[in-house]
């Protein structure tokens, strides 16, 4: 086994290296910052290496600006080798105590569920309190994923696990933020329920950003502007962690909070099987949402249906 971490991380990867070590496994702990300054552009020799010989493999740090690269770089090689993955980004020790507490055959069931009407959805259309109002169309051919907590070799998981996703077709209408936005902007950010962030999308592109904050606005537009795709809908989800009861200002818990979120940039076209990428890749979640497949309530105010 691999572990990947740094050293704002260091507690949480010590304590999952000595679960490690209880069952016996060799293990391999690697400190970004041995190998190097933050933000870490690429992947060092040693964690690649390291890489290539492991069954399992855990990524457990805080990300930096401009830091993706590194941790796609890492999962190429986990998807070419087909190893299981575990992949926590911005985990904390609250994270540990909540999310990560989750029966996750509890999750799982929830997601096989909810996976088994994504399926067959034609159109998507969710609201909120906020002021949420999407719909969203799917292509036959794009797959639906899992990510529920328990990780096998066909596809890394995000830990703490719970939700099913996809690519969609297409997306129009608003999503207000008034939960968090993703990778390092969440860290600076936190939870937007008092300046929540407004997106404007017409056919999967960001129309119009507003926001009482300009400085997150700013941040945001400049983002999605990385390249030609960072400002398109790559990603269609919703959150199936039941231990998650509402945003705690951290991406890695909050998507998988019961709502449902969308991500511009990067589609996971080497899972999902969609014919764009980016080099980017930025989640957006808000609260309480209503949700229905093709007319079937799914979720309401945030709580499953099905």
């Amino acid at each position: 086994m691999a572990i990947v971490t740094d050293l704002e991380t260091e507690e949480i990867g010590a304590s999952l290296a000595d679960q490690v070590r209880e069952l016996g496994a060799t293990i391999e702990v690697h400190v970004m910052e041995d190998y190097g300054p933050r933000p870490m552009l690429t992947l060092p020799d040693a964690i690649a290496e390291a890489l290539e010989h492991a069954d399992v493999s855990i990524y457990a740090g805080q990300p930096k600006q401009g830091e993706l690269a590194f941790r796609r770089a890492l999962t190429a090689i986990i998807d070419r080798r087909q190893i299981r993955h575990a992949h926590m980004v911005s985990i904390s020790h609250r994270i540990m105590v909540e999310a990560m507490r989750a029966n996750f055959d509890d999750v799982d069931a929830i997601s096989c569920r909810l996976l088994d009407r994504a399926l067959k959805a034609k159109k998507i259309v969710a609201t909120s309190p906020g002021g949420s109002h999407l719909e969203a169309t799917f292509d036959p051919s794009i797959k639906w994923l899992k990510t529920s907590g328990i990780i096998s070799t066909s596809k890394w998981g995000n830990l703490p696990g719970g939700e099913v996703l996809t690519s969609p077709a297409r997306v129009d209408g608003v999503y207000v933020a008034d939960g968090v936005v993703g990778d390092y902007l969440c860290a600076r950010y936190g939870d937007l329920r008092d300046n929540p962030l407004s997106v404007t999308i017409e056919n999967s592109r960001i129309k119009d950003v507003q926001c009482r904050r300009e400085d997150l606005v700013r941040d945001f537009l400049a983002y999605t502007a990385t390249d030609e795709n960072s400002n398109r809908v790559g990603e269609f989800a919703m959150g199936t962690n039941i231990a998650v009861h509402d945003v705690i200002g951290n991406i890695l818990q909050d998507e998988k909070l019961p709502t449902l979120h969308v991500a511009f940039g990067h589609p996971y076209a080497e899972h999902t099987g969609a014919k764009w990428m980016s080099t980017t890749h930025i989640d957006i979640v808000g609260r309480d949402f209503n949700v229905w497949f093709d007319g079937e309530p799914i979720m309401e105010a945030g709580r499953f249906l099905i």
